[in-house]
Parts: C-alpha cells; sequence; structure tokens
C-alpha cells in the first residue's frame, strides 16, 4: 500500500488500511445484541431499553412489515423524530428486505409529496403528533402512499409518564382514523417476530439500503443510495478513530442530532450499535434537559453541531456543572469557530473535534486528530482511514493539484464509504462519480473547493457555491427562490447566506419587485409559510431596485455575498 502523509498524524495504532466487515447493518446490529443483550441500548426520557429489547421489538417490526408487503425493492418511509420507534423500524425494515427512505420533519408539505413520489415510498411510519401526522395525512389520495403506521411518544416511555403523557400533552396530538389506510405501531408489532430472512449478507452488500435525501453539489433535491457496503465502511472509519480513546460496550453518547440526517444515523446511533455503546435519546433538541442529563446521567460522548456547543455555553446552568465526564466531542454539519472549540474544551476538559462529509460519502470524509497537540488551526481534519482526498483542478478535472495553500480547487473524496450514485438520476451520478483505478473505490466530487498541505490536512476554503448550512442543516437557495418567485409581486429573486450568530449562517432574500407594487418581510414569511421548511425561512429581505447580473444577463450572487461579508467584517471590527 502506498504512504500518504497524513498517516503520520493519525492516533497511536490507528492505520490507514481499513478492514470492513463484509455483513449488513442489521447483520451488525444482530451481532450486538448477542454480545451485548443485557446492555442498556436506549435511555428515551429516562425509559431505559437494553439491545435484547431492541433485538425483540425489531424482529416483530420484520414480520409486520413482511405482512404489509415490504420484501426486497419495496421502499418504507420514516417520518420521526429520535424516539425508539426510529430504531425499531429502520432495522425492522432491513431485516424485511425493504430500503429506508428517511424523511425529515422540517419538510414542507409539497416536499413531502415530492419525495413519496420520487422515493416511490409505499409505507410510511410516523407519530401523531400535531408537527407530524397532519402533514402526512394530507398525503392520502395526493400521493402513492398506501399504508400510513402511526405511532405514539406513550409507546415507549416509562411509567406513569407513559400514563399521563396523553393527559398532559393533550393540546398536541393529533387524532387519526381507525381504518385501513391507517394501521398503530402496536399492530405493526403485535406477532411472533418470525420473519424470512431474505438473502445473505454477501449478496447484499453492493444493495442499497438507504436511501437519503440531499441538494447534492446542485442544489437539486435527490436521494444518495447509501448501501449496506458504504455505510459499513463509514462505521469501521469511526471505530477506528476513536477506539483508542474508548472502551466499547461502556460509553453513554447524546443523541440530540436528529436520525433522518445521515450524521446521526451513521455516525451515532449506527456507531453506537457496532461497540454496544447507549444512546441518551431526546426527541427534540431541549438545551435545557441536554444540559441537566450532562451532569446527572454521565455521557461520555457528544456529537453535535457549532449550534449545540454554542448553546451550551450559554446556557446559564452549564458554568456549575461538572462535565467531566465528557471524553471525546464530535462537530459536523459546518464549519466549527476557533472561539468555540476553545471555550467549550476549557468549560468541559474534553476534546472537541471537527470533522467533513457529505451525504454521499455516508457521511465520512476528514476528521480531526483527538491529540490536541497535533492540532492544525483552521484545518477539518486529515483523510479518514480507507479514504484518499485529492484536490483536483476545477477546469481539467482529471488533474491532482499538489499541495499548497496556492493550489485551490475542487475537493474530491474517495473510499468505500462514496455512494452508490443518485436515486434514478442517471445523469446528476455521472457529474459527481468518477473512477479511481488507483484504488479501484468511487470518487466524489464534492463541489467544496479547498487545499492539503504538505502533511496532508485538508482546509476548506468554500463550500458548494450555493448551498447554505444553517444549524448544521443544508439549505438550498435554489428552493427558496421558486418558493418566493410564485409571490406575485417578486420580478426578481436572489438568496445567499449571510452570517448568523447563533446558526453560523441564515438565508437572506434579495428582490427586486414588479412594478406598482409592494413586499414586507412579514408578508414573505406569511406566503413562505408551509411551502418551505423553517430551518429554510429566511431572517431578511432586502428590496432592490436592480439585482446584479453576469455578462450574458444571468442573476449573479458573487456581488451581494461579497457586500454581505464586507458588512460583517466591519461589523466585527
Amino acid at each position: 500500500m502506498p504512504n500518504y502523509p497524513w498517516e503520520k498524524s493519525y492516533p497511536p495504532g490507528v492505520k490507514w488500511e481499513l478492514e470492513v466487515p463484509k455483513k449488513t447493518i442489521h447483520q451488525t446490529f444482530e451481532d450486538s445484541c448477542a454480545r451485548h443483550g443485557d446492555r442498556p441500548f436506549t435511555d428515551f426520557l429516562d425509559k431505559v431499553m437494553t439491545f435484547r429489547d431492541y433485538k425483540a421489538a425489531s424482529d416483530r417490526a420484520a414480520a409486520g412489515f413482511q405482512k404489509l408487503g415490504v420484501k426486497p425493492g419495496v421502499h418504507v418511509g420514516l417520518y420521526l423524530p429520535n424516539t425508539p420507534h426510529y430504531i425499531v423500524a429502520f432495522f425492522g425494515v432491513l431485516k424485511a428486505g425493504g430500503i429506508v427512505v428517511n424523511y425529515s420533519p422540517l419538510d414542507a408539505a409539497r416536499e413531502l409529496e415530492h419525495k413519496i413520489g420520487d422515493s416511490e415510498t409505499d409505507i410510511l411510519v410516523t407519530l401523531d403528533v400535531n408537527a407530524l401526522y397532519p402533514k402526512m395525512a394530507a398525503m392520502r389520495g395526493k400521493t402513492r402512499l398506501k399504508k400510513l403506521i402511526v405511532g405514539s411518544i406513550a409507546d415507549y416511555l416509562p411509567w406513569p409518564k407513559n400514563w399521563l403523557y396523553p393527559i398532559a400533552k393533550k393540546k398536541e396530538i393529533s387524532t387519526w382514523p381507525r381504518d385501513d389506510w391507517h394501521m398503530s405501531f402496536k399492530d405493526l408489532l403485535a406477532n411472533d417476530g418470525k420473519y424470512a430472512p431474505h438473502s445473505s449478507d454477501e449478496n447484499l452488500w453492493d444493495e442499497v439500503a438507504i436511501l437519503q435525501y440531499t441538494g447534492g453539489t446542485t442544489g437539486l433535491p435527490k436521494a444518495a443510495m447509501l448501501t449496506h457496503g458504504c455505510v459499513m465502511a463509514a462505521m469501521s472509519q469511526g471505530m477506528a478513530w476513536t477506539r483508542p480513546y474508548t472502551t466499547p460496550g461502556t460509553e453513554k453518547v447524546v443523541c440530540v442530532l436528529p436520525l433522518f440526517h445521515i450524521y446521526a444515523l451513521s455516525g451515532i446511533m449506527l456507531g453506537a450499535v457496532a461497540n454496544g455503546n447507549q444512546l441518551i435519546l431526546y426527541p427534540r433538541p431541549d438545551i435545557d434537559m441536554v444540559v441537566a442529563d450532562l451532569s446527572t446521567k454521565k455521557p461520555t460522548f457528544l456529537p453535535g453541531v457549532p449550534t449545540l456547543y454554542t448553546a451550551i455555553l450559554k446556557h446559564p446552568k452549564a458554568q456549575g456543572l461538572d462535565l467531566k465526564s465528557l471524553k471525546i466531542c464530535m462537530s459536523g454539519g459546518a464549519p466549527l469557530p476557533v472561539e468555540v472549540q476553545q471555550s467549550f474544551e476549557k468549560l468541559t476538559g474534553a476534546t472537541l473535534i471537527e470533522g467533513y462529509g457529505l451525504t454521499e460519502t455516508s457521511p465520512t470524509g476528514a476528521i480531526c486528530p483527538v491529540d490536541k497537540t497535533v492540532r492544525r488551526v483552521g484545518s477539518c481534519g486529515v483523510p479518514m482511514p480507507g479514504t484518499i482526498i485529492e484536490i483536483r483542478d476545477m477546469e481539467n478535472k482529471d488533474r491532482v493539484l499538489p499541495a499548497g495553500k496556492d493550489n485551490v480547487g475542487e475537493v474530491c473524496i474517495i473510499g468505500p464509504q462514496v455512494m452508490k450514485g443518485y436515486w434514478k438520476k442517471p445523469e446528476d451520478t455521472e457529474q459527481v462519480l468518477f473512477s479511481h483505478p488507483a484504488s479501484n473505490w468511487k470518487g466524489l466530487r464534492t463541489g467544496d473547493m479547498g487545499y492539503m498541505d504538505e502533511d496532508g490536512w485538508l482546509y476548506l476554503v468554500d463550500r458548494s457555491k450555493d448551498l447554505i448550512i444553517s444549524s448544521g442543516y443544508n439549505v438550498y437557495p435554489r428552493m427558496i427562490e421558486e418558493a418566493v418567485y410564485e409571490h406575485p409581486s417578486v420580478d426578481e429573486c436572489i438568496v445567499i447566506g449571510i452570517p448568523d450568530p447563533y446558526r453560523q449562517e441564515a438565508p437572506k432574500v434579495f428582490v427586486k419587485l414588479k412594478p406598482g407594487t409592494a413586499l414586507t418581510f412579514d408578508e414573505l414569511k406569511a406566503h413562505l409559510e408551509g411551502k418551505i421548511g423553517k430551518h429554510e425561512m429566511p431572517v431578511a429581505l432586502e428590496i432592490r431596485t436592480e439585482l446584479p447580473k453576469t455578462p450574458v444577463g444571468k442573476l449573479s450572487k458573487k456581488e451581494l455575498k461579497e457586500e454581505e461579508r464586507a458588512k460583517a467584517k466591519a461589523k466585527a471590527a
């Protein structure tokens, strides 16, 4: 094997060569259940469930799904927050032979409708809460959805919370009809758990396990096809990196990031499965609860996004708590400000490291070493084990640029974790994937700009040209622009990301109005309600008589981005 310059920055005992078990995702889960049967797997609002509990529940879910016709080629949607329902259904679908399609509770109605049709989802699991059920119930008759399985938070609460919940939260719970289109989650599991295994692990290695929606590098929503193999590779990379600093089967992992997001699904949930560790599950990002649990439940691993660490630092009770149980904290989804990193490490004594990856890489790419003495300010780390990162020329895409700050190009990730392609989008797939004969792996053109230094450390110069990273979520300006254009007063529109003290980056709308019309920010927000997700909602509107254009007449964002950067710089000064 070749020697890579970044290997000398690896933790002790970690090698670049990576052995990925030839197993499916659900077989890894089965193996962990066999090894750690009585070990707690989740703590959900003080309801503790063991690996054995999840083994039994997911077996029953698999049998229930198969009775509904789930088999290879059938897609099952999960429209859920972080509750045990998600984990049970996830492994139940895979055991039954189906493919999991993740839906975001933040999605607007039109996006849900698009995804159901595009992904060919026939069966979907959700909860009877007002934030979820009504939106999915509205898909009846408008989409191909044939069965809606409805669970309740009370299904997995400890006594007496499970009894009190329907009373205390009555205003937050949706009623739903008991008819042939609906099924309760309890009824799904009401069987003996005897399901028919559908194929051997080796045969499923390159089969799609998850359809994970992303905007990719063009801003268009599309589903990344993540196979059992590429997800297993990402799991193996994460395990290799942290194993010198953790003890499998003993760690407690905070899971406040949403499981419908690949970072939480692959890096947190499946990482805990593979290591036999416990997840502390939060159905929503309740910072008061997280801060209290950091002190009382003593988690050892806290994965998050920069906004989570900022919120903890600002919390009035955080400064007086004993947070020394934390070992490693991992930040992803958006660039981590150095000030936040340093302040959080000072508060907790833990190491806060940064990583970089994409949905299309399941989501691993680069990561910073846990050892603070080798940290390099401004870098998002070195390529993970089994991963090659190349900086390629934007004009000649086959030309790999040499190391150096002056050699900025497109970041390309090559490795076994790279997706199979985009679902039903061969042209988009061809634009971003390429063969890498030297490694026999696929490579991904990320669309992100960066450079590597002589020691193999990666520095990102700019994210994908139009992509906005807001609180760790991908926000695609084109989706917002299309919704803004539906307002009758709008003639031209541009959406860019601007600095935000809490979300790091947030959307701002620039509009040229039609003659004789007017538009306020409140009117725009009212117009966008239901058309875009809450995480996509703009924080500002600016009306202009003209919007900048390129020499060929296309709307240009470059000038507006430069203006906003100058404003932010002047404000900081």
